[in-house]
């Protein structure tokens, strides 16, 4: 089994969403997961945000900020996919009494009311004639003193690989 370098995925924040929903607001607002798309009816049904201490599996402190969308995939009527400014409308007015940073991690949680929730990040906003498409994919586990490793792997890679063997090694 291959691990998987988290380090490369697209994971967007709140900030990120709301300014691409803001350029396409009648657009609408199609989430997808397990390779499908969300139901037509589907709900914000709680936007939370949490500002989270621990300690990693390397004993080094962590500390973060992370918002958390619940998405209640359902069918309700004849309703539509919502439009992109209902969703950031929806955003704004947690907003106006729940402190949201526009940097923190964004977690979606996921369920169709039967199902166990699932947790998922999203990837960059795509547009798709008159809709806005998020992908979410499942939200793994990670050991953060490898990401970071991974990180300064890729930037050693970068500055003193074989491209720029005469390039002075970045420190």
């Amino acid at each position: 089994m291959l691990a998987t370098d988290n380090s490369k995925i697209d994971d967007v924040t709140i900030g990120q969403l709301l300014t691409a929903l803001a350029a396409r607001p009648d657009a609408r607002l199609v989430f997808h997961y397990d390779g499908r798309a969300v139901k037509p009816g589907y709900h914000v049904t709680e936007v939370k945000a949490g500002q989270f201490a621990a300690l990693d599996c390397g004993a080094n402190p962590e500390s973060w900020t992370e918002i958390f969308i619940q998405l209640w995939d359902v069918n309700e009527g004849e309703r539509t996919h919502m439009p992109a400014g209902k969703f950031a409308s929806i955003i704004r007015k947690v907003s106006d009494h729940v402190a949201l940073d526009p940097s923190a991690k964004l977690t979606f949680e996921v369920s169709d009311g039967v199902a166990p929730m699932q947790l998922h990040r999203a990837s960059s906003p795509s547009i798709a004639g008159d809709e806005i498409h998020v992908d979410l994919s499942p939200r793994p586990a990670s050991c953060k003193p490898r990401d970071r490793w991974l990180v300064e792997q890729a930037k050693a890679d970068a500055c003193c690989g074989p491209s720029n063997a005469s390039a002075k090694c970045c420190a």
